[in-house]
């Protein structure tokens, strides 16, 4: 496995990840960034890529509408996702990380199959590149993020992977996220590394991982065993940690991780 942090695609980044040793950066295309302005920097990135010698370990795009009211794929966010698939090949990052929203308009069957038809569309395109897709499990602006879509969506198409963050399912009272990994680990492309801390039943902050709550040692015992060896990537997430504090608990994150990657 490699260890690396969820980062904006600027030169002082790669800086970063480079002189805290980290094999690579994620990048988050997400509603609020503009989807052209960061395709033009590519050539850009791709220059700071060789010069520092890290890579991009995966780009996705959050929070945006894939699906209209009646079930049809919306088209301009579709050439959006394209462009990014583009950007994974010319940056030789090999995996896409989205997620689809749900409808009230339309029954949960039918947005499962709105779904796949979306999914399907980013499968094949996907596949012309060489980049695998994989959703999110995320809750902003997503349905697909537990066993519940994952046994109809990822059921129904094989190679469609996740992107797993055990703090979701934790923050959602639903304490199995050990379960999940250990379910559906093998179908993981991509592995965020947040942490999460729970007061009086409630979220309470997302210290760094080591820090927090959830159970490290068990997660990395579960990976190893469904064969896992994708990246994991730190995601600073609190609004506790910030500035040089943030700093401080990056490193605290990356030595405890470090200890846990064979």
């Amino acid at each position: 496995m490699n260890l690396g942090i969820i980062a904006d695609p600027t030169e002082e980044s790669f800086i970063m990840a480079k002189n805290k040793g980290l094999d690579f950066i994620e990048l988050c295309i997400n509603i609020n960034v503009d989807v052209d302005e960061f395709i033009s920097n590519v050539d850009q990135i791709i220059q700071w890529i060789n010069a520092y010698n890290v890579k991009i370990g995966s780009i996705g795009r959050w929070g945006s509408n894939r699906i209209d009211e009646k079930g049809n794929i919306c088209q301009d966010e579709l050439e959006k996702e394209y462009k990014l698939i583009e950007a994974c090949k010319k940056l030789g990052c090999g995996v896409y990380v989205c997620g689809c929203n749900e409808q009230e308009s339309l029954s949960y069957l039918e947005n499962c199959q709105a779904a796949i038809n979306f999914f399907e569309k980013l499968l094949a395109y996907g596949k012309e590149l060489g980049i695998k897709i994989a959703t999110y499990n995320c809750r902003w602006n997503n349905f697909v993020y537990s066993e519940k879509a994952w046994n109809i969506i990822h059921g129904q198409l094989d190679e469609l992977g996740i992107k797993y963050d055990p703090s979701h399912s934790y923050y959602d009272d639903n304490d199995n996220y050990l379960s999940e990994i250990a379910k559906w680990g093998n179908r993981f492309y991509h592995f965020h590394i947040k942490g999460a801390l729970k007061v009086d039943g409630k979220r309470y902050d997302d210290p760094p991982a080591g820090m927090d709550q959830l159970d490290w040692n068990s997660i990395m015992a579960i990976l190893y065993k469904m064969g896992y060896d994708g990246n994991l990537s730190i995601e600073p997430h609190s609004a506790t940690w910030k500035g040089k504090l943030g700093d401080k608990g990056v490193d605290y994150t990356i030595k405890y991780m470090s200890n846990l990657v064979l």
